[in-house]
Order: C-alpha cells, then structure tokens, then sequence
C-alpha cells in the first residue's frame, strides 16, 4: 500500500448518481469519463461504484488544467 492510499474499510464509494451531483453533470457524462478510464470505478454486479477520492482527484486536476 503506498502511503497516498487508504484502508479498503475507510475507503467511500460513490453511485453514478451521486457522482453526477457533486460534479453537477448528468449520469452518462459520469458513465463516459469511467469508460474512457479517466475516473476509475470498480463494477458492483451491473452498476458502478467510485472512490470518493478519485472525484476529488478528477476535479482537481481539472480545476489545474483550466487554471
């Protein structure tokens, strides 16, 4: 484990829907920025789950490219 990741139990994960309200963007843009691998997302039977962390990562990153 490198020093930048957290326990597996103090990990949270997010719905698309939920994703979609933080980023204020419809649930297929979440769906397209996880099949193009952009936002990493694990698969939980026929939905999608994703680290809190990594919205936070994809939007800061943004943020830095738009600055």
């Amino acid at each position: 484990m490198s020093s930048g990741e957290r326990p597996l139990s103090e990990v949270r994960f997010l719905t698309v829907a939920e994703v979609a309200s933080v980023m204020r963007v419809s649930k297929m843009t979440v769906y397209r920025l996880v099949h193009s691998g952009e936002l990493p997302a694990i698969r939980v039977g026929r939905s999608f789950r994703v680290p809190e962390q990594a919205v936070h990562d994809y939007l800061r990153d943004a943020f830095i490219e738009a600055g």
